[in-house]
């Protein structure tokens, strides 16, 4: 199985400079919790997440709705190709510590998301549960701007 097979394919992204509350209002909309933050063509250079939102802006103070994306994304972005592995997507987001991963295609534009609640839809129980273990061990890493 590939992460073709599982993944999202209607995917909102923003670029840098768009603000908090536009971002905040997509995730909403979209029902998830995380957007790419992608280039002028749409090849993602970073992510965005609540927790990123939460973490490294609400948290230290900073007025969210005077910050951009490109203020508290999560960058480098680690990606998957359509055509990676179950087993390597799993991999990534255990070493990354990661929920979700942005797919990208051949020519590097954003094609899809694959999320944990992908892996625990389409996967074993026991596969997705060990993932999610993973996942989900403390990690302060996702405190602060650029890994820093």
């Amino acid at each position: 199985m590939n992460v073709r097979e599982i993944m999202t394919t209607t995917v909102k992204s923003c670029a840098p400079g768009t603000g908090l509350a536009d971002v905040a209002r997509m995730m909403v909309e979209e029902d998830c919790g995380e957007i790419p933050v992608c280039d002028g063509g749409d090849r993602p250079i970073g992510v965005v997440t609540d927790r990123d939102i939460v973490c490294r802006v609400v948290a230290k103070g900073n007025n969210p709705l005077q910050l951009a994306a490109g203020d508290c994304m999560s960058s480098p972005v680690v990606t998957v190709a359509p055509e990676t592995t179950i087993e390597e997507c799993t991999r990534l987001m255990e070493q990354y510590q990661v929920r979700r991963l942005p797919v990208v295609g051949q020519d590097g534009r954003c094609c899809g998301i694959v999320a944990q609640a992908d892996l625990v839809r389409k996967l074993p129980r026991e596969t997705s549960a060990q993932t999610i273990s993973r996942v989900s061990e403390p990690n302060v890493f996702a405190s602060s701007v650029g890994g820093r």
